[in-house]
């Protein structure tokens, strides 16, 4: 009997920060896997709250802009034979995404690896590897969450960076309507919502340029990926994924990666 063991790979970061399309990578790389977008999570726009101050749909204060209930309890079936549940549909192929390939070699190198860890794990340990990326502008601001994944990447970008990015795009949201920001929204609601969620990550809560501090940091990978290529940000993060003992007795973790 063939038993499944699956991987959740938590992909976190601003918004803009690039997180999608280094999930979108990291898919095609892994065999047997699958992406939940956390975005998808969003409770419907009549339950959004209103900012006391400012009067608009905050979409982005941790507490209100994920049905936490839902997101948990889905993470934990995904945990269990890493499939999407059939039922599940996602806005995200509606969102216009520009493309930003890696290398062909990077890309053949890490595939070919990762279809021999599969086929070790298979042969020598009777057991199926799935692979669950996990990529979210929240990830990391609820424990229960956090502690459901098992590998953490983190992609931190400057704010201006961000600024300029998130002024380029549109967003389909769980209804399937468009949004669009509307005047100072990204002064108001989004980055400080932002800081928020993050700033006990980093010391002195400097989401920028902090250095990464406390329990839940200590075995994430931070990664200034807007000062790498997309290439180099792929191959750093399937190191990290290749570091990952699947097994107990496994010693060092395919070395020669």
């Amino acid at each position: 009997m063939v038993n499944t063991k699956v991987i959740l790979i938590g992909v976190g970061g601003a918004t803009c920060s690039g997180k999608t399309t280094l999930a979108k990578h990291l898919r095609k790389i892994l065999p047997n896997s699958v992406i939940i977008h956390q975005d998808d999570f969003a409770p419907p726009q009549e339950l959004i709250p209103i900012h006391p101050v400012h009067n608009v749909k905050d979409w982005d204060s941790p507490e209100g802009a994920i049905d936490w209930r839902r997101f948990r309890q889905f993470l934990e079936n995904v945990k269990q034979d890493g499939r999407i549940p059939s039922g599940h549909l996602s806005h995200d192929p509606l969102n216009a995404q520009k493309e930003f390939p890696i290398d062909a070699e990077c890309f053949a190198k890490w595939r070919s690896y990762f279809e021999e860890v599969e086929r070790h794990a298979r042969e020598d340990h009777g057991t199926e590897i799935s692979w669950a990326l996990v990529d979210g502008f929240l990830l990391y601001w609820d424990q229960e969450s956090m502690d459901q994944l098992d590998i953490s990447i983190f992609l931190r970008v400057q704010q201006d960076t961000l600024s300029e990015r998130r002024r380029e795009r549109d967003y389909y949201i769980a209804d399937g309507s468009v949004w669009r920001d509307p005047p100072l929204y990204w002064e108001q609601i989004v980055w400080p919502g932002y800081v928020s969620a993050h700033k006990d990550m980093f010391e002195n809560g400097d989401v920028e340029s902090g250095r990464p501090t406390g329990d839940k940091m200590r075995e994430m990978l931070v990664l200034e990926n807007e000062k790498m290529s997309t290439t180099d940000v792929v191959d750093r993060c399937c190191k990290e994924i290749a570091a990952f003992r699947l097994f107990p007795q496994q010693g060092d973790p395919y070395s020669e990666a």
